[in-house]
């Protein structure tokens, strides 16, 4: 782990690519922010020693290196899933690329669907806690003291600060926004009925397939998190239709007008 990481280090900094302070995950449908970046360098994925491959439909699969709202960035265009056929240490190895290239802070988006009966499409929710559904933990196996310590406390997951600067973001905006639980689910396939009903027993409000093993190891190294979740449709059991992908980047590309504007406000206030 600690070798892939310096090699990957070592070929970013003959980039140019060092001294960030905040990373950001763009999600499915969710790359418009890369428009409101000023971009130094833009490195594909397939370049990057380690690094795996986005194999996803909209997710472009690029490092980006520039400035938002004057702070200096590193950001996933584009993300890995377990579903794609990655551990959960290929899932999370850029994130501590991040954390060595200087960045404390991280903002998550992901696309998600509805388990809410109050929430609607194309608006956004966010992540207060987590549920972690997927067959695994990304720091399972040998822990090195050097990225973060054995045992994680994840009383707060996601920074309670960060949160309170959002929700005041929305209220000055008068952006509708939503604030609940999201559950981590294994995909690609989605989810059947009773599966839904499971998911809104165990108290989640939104449902995706990724983000967990992300925030978790940000956790590990010490990093501020902010998350915001699109939903892209709603996941009533009882009036359950068929899902097509056009419909859900749609509403996603609708929500993330709202969310562009968020993450540049916050991430002036940091």
């Amino acid at each position: 782990m600690l070798e892939k990481i310096n090699e990957t280090i070592e070929y970013l900094s003959e980039h140019d690519v060092k001294d960030a302070e905040l990373g950001i995950i763009l999600g499915t449908g969710l790359g418009g922010l890369v428009n409101h970046i000023e971009i130094e360098k833009s490195i594909e994925y397939s370049k990057i020693p380690n690094f795996p491959e986005a194999t996803v439909e909209s997710h472009a699969g690029r490092l980006i290196v520039g400035y938002l709202s004057g702070k200096k960035v590193v950001v996933m265009d584009g993300r890995f899933h377990f579903y794609e056929g990655y551990s959960m240490h290929q899932i999370t190895f850029p994130i501590r690329v991040m954390k060595m290239l200087g960045v404390n802070t991280l903002f998550v988006s992901n696309a998600c669907g509805g388990i809410n009966p109050d929430y609607k499409p194309a608006s956004l929710m966010i992540i207060d806690d987590h549920i972690n559904m997927l067959p695994g933990n990304p720091l399972v196996g040998k822990n090195h003291t050097e990225l973060g310590p054995r045992f994680v406390d994840m009383s707060q997951p996601y920074d309670s600060n960060l949160i309170k600067m959002m929700e005041k973001i929305a209220t000055d905006e008068d952006m509708p926004i939503n604030k609940g639980v999201y559950v981590s689910w294994i995909g690609p396939s989605l989810e059947t009925r009773a599966e839904y009903r499971f998911i809104r027993l165990m108290g989640a409000d939104v449902v995706g397939m990724s983000t967990v093993p992300e925030v978790i190891v940000a956790n590990h190294m010490g990093m501020k998190v902010a998350a915001v979740s699109v939903i892209t449709d709603l996941c009533d059991p009882d009036n359950l239709a068929p899902v097509h992908i056009e419909d859900l980047l749609e509403n996603a590309a609708k929500a993330e007008v709202d969310l562009i504007k968020l993450f540049k406000k916050l991430a002036l206030e940091l």
